[in-house]
């Protein structure tokens, strides 16, 4: 079983490029980097970690693009990526752009890790509402993917749309890089990952196990073979029967969390980590 780590980074961690060089180094397969734009002071939504107040390190996310780009330099074997892209909450052509020159700088290392946001505040901002960001997203998406693969990219939907345009560079990875979509098990969510993603980030990683089933009919019902579709549970605690729960289901990869903290700490948690390396 492979094994990444996703972590807050922030202007209170390590730098980026230190974090990916260390992680390489101990053999992690992938680094993921959250996103958030900025944190409106107001909270109509609780905070998905279930306390009453919203983490400190939410607010002072860095942009994952820009710190992956300098991680990318200084590393040759680890996958990089979101964890998760609010998609959004961004323009799909500078968007596109972004992952395509990344994916380029990182020589093929990029994983697009996507979601669809809590925070409704932070999304009426961007102007999106929370009724239709799953909408926003799959066009965003859907648009994104024509700017890859066409040599003219055109794209016409509700929330987007793409007149005849020219884009490069197109990413090293034929069509784009993997694209994971971060969510709870559901229905909508599994209907968008059969019909434009490569994979399901279950976040958290609870409840795998009983959504497979859906999994595999939603790919199914889409005329997709499941076997194309991978599921990564994501920020999971770095526990071996955890993993070994994981590996009896044919999962390949599960990204551990670690601490928001400062140099000492998260180093400390790399290395109790890293002990989880091929023992399962």
């Amino acid at each position: 079983m492979r094994l990444g780590v996703t972590f807050f980074a922030t202007d209170l961690t390590p730098p980026v490029p230190e974090v990916a060089r260390e992680a390489e180094d101990r053999g992690f397969a992938s680094l993921f980097l959250p996103e958030h734009t900025h944190i409106p002071v107001s909270r109509r939504t609780p905070p998905p970690t279930g306390a009453s107040e919203l983490p400190e390190e939410y607010r002072r996310t860095l942009d994952p693009f820009v710190a992956l780009a300098g991680a990318a330099a200084v590393t040759e074997r680890i996958r990089l990526g979101t964890g998760i892209c609010l998609v959004a909450q961004r323009d799909p052509i500078v968007t596109a752009k972004a992952v395509a020159t990344l994916d380029r700088a990182s020589q093929g290392r990029f994983v697009f890790g996507v979601g669809f946001g809590w925070n409704e505040d932070e999304l009426a901002q961007h102007g999106v509402a929370m009724r239709d960001r799953r909408a926003v997203v799959r066009e965003c998406l859907l648009a994104m993917r024509a700017l890859w693969r066409d040599e003219v990219a055109t794209f016409r939907g509700e929330h987007v749309r793409l007149e005849p345009s020219w884009s490069w560079p197109k990413p090293l990875q034929p069509g784009g890089p993997p694209v994971l979509v971060g969510g709870a098990a559901g229905p909508t969510l599994f209907r968008h990952v059969a019909e434009y993603a490569d994979g399901w980030m279950p976040i958290g990683g609870a409840g795998v196990r009983r959504a497979l089933g859906d999994l595999r009919r939603a790919c199914e019902e889409a005329g997709r073979d499941p076997a194309t579709v991978t599921v990564v549970p994501f920020a999971s605690r770095p526990e071996r029967g955890r993993l070994e729960h994981y590996a009896s289901m044919g999962i390949a990869e599960v990204v551990l969390g670690l601490p928001h903290t400062g140099r000492s700490g998260l180093l400390r948690a790399l290395d109790r980590a890293a002990t989880l390396i091929g023992t399962v």
